[in-house]
């Protein structure tokens, strides 16, 4: 049976990867130029530190974006991942369904505040995993969140 899904799975890959980093280079333009947006994490942005590599080894890049919101905090993130009605919040990341995840409370909640700081996992940042829905859903999504 996984053999047979994944051989089933392999042969619509190719257009699900095209659509996950089409919607996600939208999404990390909307969100990039967001008035309510303070710093975006996407590998497709020359600002990124890895942007570099990302284009030595991959055509696209992809449509795993963290945002930071302006003067956001803790309280705040919350508040917009809860606000999110088509992203699911959930802390796994990477299927065809759009996701969004807060890291302080949940993948990284057990880390010291000064230790996840450190890292660059501040109280505000919020993670997508952007799926393959149709972008305008997903950006009028993050709109409302963001307002």
């Amino acid at each position: 049976m996984d053999s047979f899904l994944v051989l089933r799975g392999i042969k619509t890959l190719h257009v699900r990867m095209q659509r996950h980093c089409e919607n996600g280079e939208a999404i990390a333009h909307f969100l990039n130029e967001h008035p309510k947006v303070e710093r975006v994490y996407w590998p497709g942005f020359e600002n990124h530190p890895n942007h570099k590599v990302a284009k030595g080894q991959m055509r696209h890049f992809g449509g795993m974006i963290s945002f930071v919101p302006k003067g956001g905090n803790y309280k705040e993130a919350i508040k917009i991942v809860e606000s999110l009605k088509i992203f699911t919040l959930a802390e796994s990341l990477g299927g065809v369904e759009s996701l969004a995840g807060h890291p302080a409370s949940m993948t990284h909640a057990s880390i010291p505040k000064d230790e996840r700081e450190k890292a660059g996992i501040v109280d505000s940042l919020i993670r997508l995993s952007v799926g393959i829905e149709d972008v305008e859903d997903l950006i009028e999504d993050l709109s409302q969140a963001l307002a």
